[in-house]
């Protein structure tokens, strides 16, 4: 069967998810997608199907013979490339990710606390004085990027590199082959930065994750270097651009949502549990899969070799496992959502995202309490995930 046979058993569409729109009308999109139908043709990007509700999504990630990380992204199918661990399956990807839980456990992150606190205290008080910000540019992109660099043991003078790097991989708009061939330009960019730095840590070892993963063996040999340059453009990606795009979601929701940002306020107590509502509601990543043999999702055929989208934001937003789910309730309990995925594959830095969003709610709200959202803000989004691209300006009386 074609995908065009397959796709008569579903809705058809043609919908370009990295377009440039006004912050929240993707969501509204998907919300739609979800309503309609439970799996979905979209004949962008080569064609590939999306599933848009809780069950069928939950089911795919856990099932990893038949749903593969071997391709992540609906534009490559058969990738030249795989980032270290998330493009693995099978033993390579246990071996990889028993070496790094320990890594990344409650316990190992409780200890950056402090400098995780430092950081975000640093950079709030040289914002509150101004009454004025650029929420994305001051904080929520500088914020997660030097926790990223102290991980990882880079100096802090690159965080420029690094950003430019970070919105050309994750970010760029348009055309699905001007995409592609930025994306490309900047990851050989990217790729030739970490083999200089791996290459140093080989000679003078640091208390930091790269040297860390210099010892570690697979198969019973070490890491090979080309493995150790796509694990560090793995965490490159994942620890900056997720949480600064869910502080964006966050802070754009409390700056439009007054109620919610005074019961913050109000009761610090409740930050925990708003974070966890923030990121259900707002869930950011739209992970792809390859389809590894013929299956069916929902009543609807797939063969092998297609891919498969499976946006968190559909699974996490369903109404028939989250009443109200559109809708943000700080203190929804219980609120067992997959905003980091699930299976074996679930973000293994979820401890640590928890940990930086709860500080910087925290003390921005302790130095910052009373903002609000400036008038000439026209947030928008785009790339292949969730979340505001800039442009969010908060203001507060001085």
């Amino acid at each position: 069967m074609s995908a065009t046979e397959s796709a008569s058993t579903c809705p058809i569409h043609e919908f370009n998810h990295y377009a440039e729109l006004p912050f929240g009308e993707k969501l509204a999109r998907y919300d739609d997608l979800r309503d309609e139908a439970p799996v979905i043709r979209n004949e962008f990007a080569n064609g590939h199907y999306i599933v848009t509700r809780y069950e069928e999504i939950l089911k795919a990630y856990q099932n990893a013979k038949v749903f593969s990380n071997t391709a992540v992204t609906v534009f490559n199918p058969n990738p030249t490339f795989r980032w270290i661990p998330q493009m693995l399956d099978g033993s390579e990807h246990k071996q990889w990710r028993k070496q790094l839980n320990p890594l990344f456990s409650p316990k190992n992150v409780e200890g950056l606390e402090d400098k995780v606190r430092e950081r975000a205290v640093s950079l709030i008080k040289s914002i509150a004085t101004r009454g004025k910000c650029d929420f994305m540019k001051d904080f929520a992109l500088q914020y997660p990027s030097f926790i990223f660099l102290e991980l990882m043991g880079m100096p802090f003078e690159d965080l420029d590199k690094f950003l430019h790097w970070e919105d050309e991989i994750l970010h760029v708009s348009g055309d699905a082959e001007e995409t592609a061939r930025r994306r490309g330009v900047a990851t050989l960019e990217l790729t030739e930065y970490f083999r200089k730095l791996i290459d140093e840590r080989r000679t003078a070892p640091k208390d930091d994750l790269i040297s860390k993963a210099i010892e570690f063996e697979i198969d019973g040999a070490p890491a090979t270097q080309e493995d150790l340059e796509s694990f560090c453009i793995l965490m490159f990606m994942a620890g900056l651009d997720t949480v600064t795009a869910t502080l964006g979601t966050t802070f754009l929701h409390l700056s439009t949502h007054q109620e919610d940002r005074q019961a913050i306020v109000d009761d610090p107590e409740l930050i925990p549990s708003a974070i966890e509502e923030m990121l259900r509601a707002f869930a950011i990543v739209i992970p792809s899969r390859k389809v590894l043999e013929d299956t069916e999702i929902a009543g609807c055929p797939i063969k092998a070799g297609e891919m498969v989208c499976l946006p968190l934001n559909l699974a996490t937003r369903d109404e028939s496992v989250y009443e109200d789910a559109k809708e943000v309730h700080l203190d929804r309990s219980p609120n067992n959502h997959i905003a980091f995925g699930a299976g074996p594959h679930r973000c293994l830095g979820s401890h640590l995202a928890r940990r930086e969003l709860r500080i910087a709610l925290e003390e921005w709200h302790r130095y910052i309490p009373n903002y609000r959202l400036a008038p000439e803000s026209h947030p928008t989004e785009s790339g292949g995930q969730l979340g505001p691209n800039g442009n969010i300006i908060l203001e507060w009386d001085i």
